[in-house]
């Protein structure tokens, strides 16, 4: 399957707001649905997307792995606001 290209993937969720937290794995990635930002600064809702990992605390993340509007797959770590279940 195709990458996101570099300069339409993600924008990530800052990595200091995940340290010290717990990551947790689930068994099996759960399907999500995720608004994405990109780095052109453009949204869109993928909902065909999976959670593969996630933080606890104060600021939570997910990891994600997301199909993009053209099919593409991306992988990025947003804000636990950004998902829901599918």
């Amino acid at each position: 399957m195709e990458r996101v290209p570099l300069h339409e993937s993600a924008l990530e969720a800052p990595v200091e707001a995940r340290d010290g937290s717990k990551r947790i794995e689930p068994p099996e990635p759960v399907a999500i649905k995720v608004w994405i930002v990109t780095a052109r600064g453009k949204a869109f809702l993928s909902e065909q997307a999976r959670a593969v990992a996630w933080t606890t605390g104060q600021h939570p993340q997910v990891q994600v792995e997301y199909l993009d509007r053209g099919g593409r797959i991306g992988f990025a770590w947003v804000w636990a606001s950004a998902v829901r279940r599918a």
